[in-house]
């Protein structure tokens, strides 16, 4: 009944308005047991593991295993979310150009919960794809959309990470101006009757796309 948990569990939601990231130990194999699996496929596409972090919230956990590739100065991240007893993990590619753009292929399995930022471009694949596929999925999003590797920003471990923090940071900024979410106080946010309205329309998206 998802009207019922939005009514129910995600009306008292709250969540954090800053998101600091930190070193994280990673999940066990059986909380994840094919982690190793995708870090080698992401590896031998050339990527190297630069940093394991995350962040947790009440009952909400986030891990992320960050990959870096200098030669197409991509970013590759294995992204695992738990909540109680409900856990599920998506991989995401990202080139971020000189203008601010974020070009991005990920396998996410649901409907986003909240709405992304204008300078995200988001090209999404199943999520029964391998790394390989979303590799050249991208590549082909990067070449239809004419970004050269010489209009995206190289990064480092300590920039990756700070930019992964300043694009929760703008997203919670921007879903609050949306009216998704409204202050909940001074250090949180929760969601408005109108981001419960979206949550319920995103469902159905996912039903329709069943």
């Amino acid at each position: 009944m998802p009207w019922l948990e939005i009514l129910t569990r995600i009306r008292v939601l709250r969540l954090p308005k800053e998101k600091s990231l930190r070193s994280k130990t990673p999940p066990s194999s059986e909380v994840f047991p094919t982690l190793n699996e995708i870090t080698r496929e992401i590896e031998n596409e050339g990527f190297e593991h630069v940093n394991d972090a995350g962040w947790d919230w009440e009952d909400y956990r986030q891990f992320f295993r960050l990959f870096y590739k200098e030669e197409d100065r991509a970013q590759a991240t294995i992204c695992l979310s738990e909540q109680n007893d409900l856990s599920f993990y998506y991989l995401r590619i990202s080139s971020r150009a000189h203008n601010g753009t974020i070009w991005t292929t990920w396998n996410y399995p649901l409907s986003y919960g909240l709405k992304l930022t204008p300078q995200f471009r988001i090209n999404r694949q199943r999520p029964d794809q391998s790394f390989w596929q979303l590799y050249q999925s991208h590549k082909e999003y990067l070449r239809l959309n004419q970004v050269e590797t010489k209009a995206i920003d190289s990064m480092d471990e300590d920039r990756i990470q700070a930019e992964i923090e300043n694009d929760l940071r703008e997203q919670i900024a921007h879903n609050v101006a949306q009216g998704v979410l409204k202050p909940a106080n001074e250090t949180e946010v929760k969601y408005s009757w109108r981001g419960m309205i979206y949550l319920w329309c995103q469902f159905l998206l996912d039903l329709v796309r069943l």
